[in-house]
């Protein structure tokens, strides 16, 4: 006998002319009603005016960026936004139009688009002395690595600049290999850590690899509480990640390189205990501990400055990038003396690593952080805006999970909750909903479902409130 459809599943997967034409009752009716008169949130008050633009629209980027640049280069929506203006977490378009940024240029600014005082500190010294490069002294670059030394703990006080989070980790990459002497990388599975050669390798998801030579990296399991194979055990996680090195390596590793939050993958914090257990595992396999802190750094995550401080962790190397310029181009990786020890057995030199202009904009991006506290602002909106999210989840069936830290927070879609089935198509709807709404989310993981949140660091309550409301409005028309 055939088993009858319920009527309420089979609502759910009809399209919106489907669904008017379907016989309802009336109070199903009523409150479909309802969320198509739902008005638009009003966004926060915002007292700024954007220059005026006259420029080339849209249409005419797209066409040179089509024709003069590479294909690889991909965007957000179906209509792409022409970005012009941007000042604190808001971003305007060619027609002036105001954005809540909630993507921060890819967790990138943290101080806010075109702080005044980052702004200031790069104009005056470009001014003064735009480039010179490391082989001449200069009191900025090593003003600023002082100032990075006193917020890391431990040794941790030796800086190498570079000008981008691949950069800084394709350079510890290789520092690893040098002090141990070992080859063998161990990273985990769904990570990302560039593009570049090395960094390619221990980069964990076949979207962002190549078919091109990756030697010696080895891939753990993914401590994942959502999606892991052993949930939150990490107990199971470290016996995976001992048979790695017992019978993928010659017992003796170069080292093991992790996100604590990975950003890329979709806002997966590692299972809680996960990195204590395996640093101990990677030590005594002769291995240093890399923690990547290009997404997670800089008081992102509002419960500490660095990721792996939650952990409770000290690594033997830290790389950084993205929010330590507020957006312009710079990247770090710091060590211990002994350690950096190892560049000096050959010449090894970065021509704008270190630059002047970034290295004062970075300096003004630390200075910014303490004395507009915003690592305890990261901390406050983004524990509101996580419970405001748990409570969308509550809501919303296509809500599979929220996660994260801080204002790094997650918030994957899903077609069915037991399954976990990704909802490919109608995160991409969601987000054009949104952006027509003012509101501008990132998105990750493997398959492309899950919202990214990173917002500038200056996010207030208000903001989040217009976040949650937008995308309830959104995921209402799913």
């Amino acid at each position: 006998m055939a088993i009858p459809r319920r009527p309420d599943l089979l609502l759910r997967r009809l399209s919106t002319a489907a669904v008017v034409s379907h016989a309802r009752s009336s109070s199903a009716a009523a409150i479909a009603a309802v969320e198509e008169n739902r008005t638009v949130p009003q966004m926060p008050h915002f007292a700024y005016t954007p220059p005026c633009y006259d420029g080339p629209r849209a249409a005419e980027i797209l066409k040179k960026r089509t024709e003069f640049l590479s294909p690889s280069m991909f965007y957000f929506y179906k209509n792409p936004l022409n970005v012009v203006a941007g000042k604190m977490q808001y971003l305007f378009d060619e027609d002036g139009r105001r954005y809540l940024d909630a993507f921060a240029g890819i967790a990138t600014v943290g101080c806010g688009h075109c702080h005044p005082e980052v702004v200031n500190a790069i104009v005056d010294q470009t001014q003064r002395l735009q480039h010179s490069s490391v082989v001449y002294l200069n009191h900025v670059v090593a003003d600023f690595a002082e100032a990075l030394a006193s917020k890391l703990p431990g040794d941790l006080k030796v800086a190498f600049f570079t000008n981008s989070g691949t950069e800084a980790n394709e350079l510890a990459l290789m520092m690893a290999r040098l002090y141990t002497g070992s080859h063998d990388i161990i990273s985990v599975r769904n990570s990302y850590h560039g593009n570049a050669s090395g960094t390619m390798g221990t980069t964990a998801q076949y979207n962002w690899k190549f078919n091109v030579i990756q030697s010696g990296v080895h891939h753990a399991m993914n401590p994942d509480p959502y999606r892991g194979a052993f949930g939150s055990d990490v107990e199971q996680y470290a016996r995976d990640m001992q048979e790695v090195v017992d019978f993928g390596t010659s017992g003796h590793v170069a080292g093991f390189i992790s996100e604590t939050i990975q950003g890329v993958g979709g806002i997966v914090e590692l299972a809680q205990g996960y990195l204590p257990a395996v640093y101990k595992i990677i030590k005594k396999a002769g291995g240093l501990c890399i923690a990547d802190e290009v997404q997670s750094g800089f008081a992102r995550i509002g419960s500490h400055f660095w990721g792996f401080e939650a952990h409770g962790v000290l690594p033997d190397i830290v790389t950084m990038a993205k929010g330590i310029g507020n957006g312009i181009p710079l990247g770090a990786v710091i060590t211990t003396p002994e350690i950096a020890q190892v560049l000096t057995r050959r010449n090894y030199f970065n021509t704008f690593g270190g630059n002047p202009a970034c290295t004062a904009g970075g300096l003004a991006v630390l200075r910014v952080i303490e004395r507009e506290k915003l690592q305890e602002n990261a901390f406050c909106v983004g524990s509101h805006l996580k419970g405001r999210l748990k409570s969308l989840q509550e809501k919303h069936e296509i809500i599979g999970d929220v996660r994260g830290r801080g204002l790094m927070l997650g918030v994957e879609l899903v077609t069915d909750r037991e399954k976990k089935t990704p909802a490919r198509a109608e995160i991409l709807h969601a987000m054009d909903l949104m952006k027509d709404m003012g509101v501008l989310v990132g998105k990750g993981g493997l398959h492309g479902n899950v919202f990214r949140i990173t917002p500038p660091l200056c996010f207030t309550k208000e903001d989040a409130d217009f976040l949650v409301e937008v995308m309830d409005i959104a995921l209402s028309k799913m």
